[in-house]
């Protein structure tokens, strides 16, 4: 029986790559029953091994969506469940027969999301992209990186943060509003309209004045001398964020900061050069010195590990932020809940793994299954 505050909510979930997985995993980590559709022949499906993390959780089914049974299948898919959702661009699913007219009319009920990155209208909807892209025209990636050029935060802004969790929040949204009144839904998830929406708080500062739409000239993009990462003397890095007065002078104190210009915390003609005299007194000491003297106080400090030290951090370990599942160390399910709380309720499934167990716990009669593989719809 699954684990958490969607258990009994069933997700049908088109294979795909990016935030459409991890989105996946949010809801499958949480509870819901989440069957996913991988094509027969493995495309656009995950791996299938233990490494395939964000393929965790739920059921893999493989079916053939160009024979006529497979589409029909995953029509009564739907009919069955609370939300479906793909990650195709604008028009491949109603080539197949499976766009969301034809399914909603089927169940008037159903929350149909579709997770893109250009969105399913406008003059980049058909075009390619990758997440790097999407963020660009949301100007995320402009206010990322240093003075000489932008860098890419992983695929974190677009992918997941502005796609996947957008999706996952604007499902749970209109299955809300259908379970109120019976009235189903079509979510479109645009990575960049989750992006644009991630950067409303500096879109604020910007029309404020105080925000320059140039890097590293702001507080929170490392133009600040108090806020940013610094190098310890042993090839560490530890950050910062002692933004609050309270906070910079318990940094001044413990760093030993006796020169006067640091009493100029908020002036930004100081702020060049304080960071060159604070990145000096960094590196005098190693990243586990600045720990001993700076973790756990209210300077606002961390050391910044890799993804082998994380894990290992004994915050971390204390709250089991992470698991290990088939030798693999990977993050827990987030958030926690008091009451009914998450957990990873599978490892990954291999293509097509559960095709003939899942169909029939979801209702399908033992001889419909049968058909289906023998007529090479499921596989």
């Amino acid at each position: 029986m699954a684990q958490g505050p969607l258990d009994g909510v069933k997700v049908v979930e088109f294979a795909g790559i990016g935030p459409g997985p991890f989105c996946g995993m949010l809801l499958a980590d949480l509870g819901a029953d989440v069957v996913r559709v991988d094509r027969k022949t493995g495309a656009g499906g995950g791996r299938g091994d233990r490494f395939s993390v964000t393929t965790r959780g739920r059921r893999s089914i493989a079916l053939d969506l160009k024979h006529p049974d497979a589409v029909e299948t995953c029509l009564a898919l739907m009919d069955r469940a609370d939300i479906a959702f793909e990650g195709f661009r604008p028009g491949v699913m109603e080539r197949l027969g499976l766009g969301p007219d034809v399914a909603l009319k089927r169940n008037p009920r159903l929350v149909y999301g579709r997770m893109t990155g250009w969105g399913q209208s406008g003059p980049l909807a058909s075009a390619a992209g990758h997440d790097i892209n999407y963020i660009s025209i949301s100007g995320a990636l402009h206010a990322i990186g240093g003075r000489d050029r932008p860098v890419p935060p992983l695929n974190l802004v677009g992918d997941f943060g502005g796609g996947a969790l957008y999706l996952a929040f604007g499902m749970l949204a209109a299955l809300t509003h259908a379970r109120t009144t019976g009235q189903g839904q079509v979510v479109d998830a645009a990575m960049t309209d989750g992006a644009a929406s991630l950067m409303a708080m500096f879109y604020g500062f910007k029309a404020s004045g105080m925000w320059a739409d140039e890097r590293e000239s702001n507080m929170l993009d490392g133009g600040a001398h108090f806020y940013g990462t610094f190098q310890c003397a042993d090839g560490g890095w530890v950050s910062l964020g002692a933004i609050e007065p309270q906070f910079y002078a318990l940094l001044v104190e413990k760093a030993g900061l006796t020169d006067p210009q640091f009493q100029r915390q908020m002036s930004r003609a100081d702020w060049p050069e304080l960071r060159e005299k604070l990145a000096a007194v960094m590196a005098t000491k190693s990243r586990d010195e600045w720990c001993a003297i700076m973790q756990g106080t209210d300077i606002c400090f961390a050391p910044v590990l890799s993804l082998e030290e994380a894990p290992k951090h004994p915050h971390n370990v204390a709250r089991q932020a992470f698991v290990e599942l088939d030798g693999v160390v990977q993050p827990a399910p987030a958030p926690r809940f008091s009451v009914t709380p998450g957990e990873v309720q599978a490892p990954p499934a291999a293509v097509g793994q559960h095709t003939e167990s899942a169909l029939l716990d979801w209702g399908f009669p033992a001889d419909a299954v049968a058909a289906l593989k023998a007529s090479g719809a499921a596989g």
